[in-house]
């Protein structure tokens, strides 16, 4: 599961866009608990989501013109510029050169060739989150596409990633898990396919620890979210629910297997 220890390719920081943060941080707060703190006037009304005390997400506003609220998912690069040169490599596309963001590291925004989003961050001062797998923060990464096998090869060619196969009902799902160390204990995220004519968008989304899912979800709803997929038991993972907030904003829950 995710640590803050980060290596290459780990799951380093994540941020939400949203049409109106004010809500947005109203929405989490009741969920999960957490406080927003504001990174300064200086920052755009960009802030930091906190559970006790400690940094475990961020939120902005959207900023470009047509922008949909979502979750990003930022991976560490140690040098976001050769980074970058291997995402164009390998058939994905740039959104946002890298850029220094105020000495606190650097950014890039790319897209992989199937579509899906993502972010990478240099660390500078800010090496990334400050508490994650703990209940009510980042536990898992899960990228949907409709060829697993093509998306493993182009992020190896990023972060030299690893993967597993795993049997689940209907589908392969595969593990990923960073390049260096014990390939179970470096797991963090997986891919699962989209399915042949599946509406879904090509995404990855974040799954955060619920120590009781069922009432995590039903305060979602309560507090204006909906259920993308209700609350189920996936055997040897967990229980698991799809939500989004208000603004559509897609985000999941898992109440680890005691087994993991």
């Amino acid at each position: 599961m995710l640590g803050t220890d980060f290596s290459t390719g780990s799951p380093n920081w994540l941020d939400l866009g949203s049409p109106d943060t004010e809500a947005a941080a109203a929405f989490y707060g009741a969920v999960f608990g957490w406080r927003f703190a504001s990174a300064g006037p200086e920052a755009g009304g960009y802030g930091f989501f906190q559970a006790d005390g400690k940094t475990v997400a961020a939120l902005g506003p959207l900023t470009q013109e047509g922008a949909k609220s979502a979750w990003m998912i930022h991976f560490k690069a140690d040098d976001i510029r050769a980074t970058v040169s291997a995402v164009t490599a390998g058939g994905g596309t740039v959104r946002v050169e890298p850029m220094d963001v105020m000495g606190e590291g650097h950014l890039a925004q790319v897209t992989d060739p199937q579509g899906a989003e993502f972010a990478l961050w240099q660390p500078g001062r800010t090496v990334g989150l400050e508490l994650a797998s703990a209940p009510n923060t980042l536990l898992w990464a899960e990228l949907h596409v409709p060829d697993p096998l093509a998306a493993i090869a182009f992020y190896q060619g990023l972060f030299g990633w690893r993967s597993q196969d795993m049997q689940t009902p209907g589908m392969t799902y595969r593990v990923l898990s960073t390049k260096d160390g014990d390939q179970q204990e470096a797991s963090f995220g997986g891919v699962a396919p989209t399915g042949d004519g599946a509406t879904e968008q090509p995404r990855w989304v974040p799954y955060f620890h619920a120590e009781d899912a069922d009432a995590t979800a039903a305060s979602a709803t309560a507090n204006g979210g909906s259920v993308l997929m209700p609350t189920a038991d996936v055997p040897e993972v967990g229980r698991i629910a799809w939500l989004a907030d208000p603004f559509g904003a897609a985000f999941a829950l898992l109440k680890p297997d005691p087994r993991m």
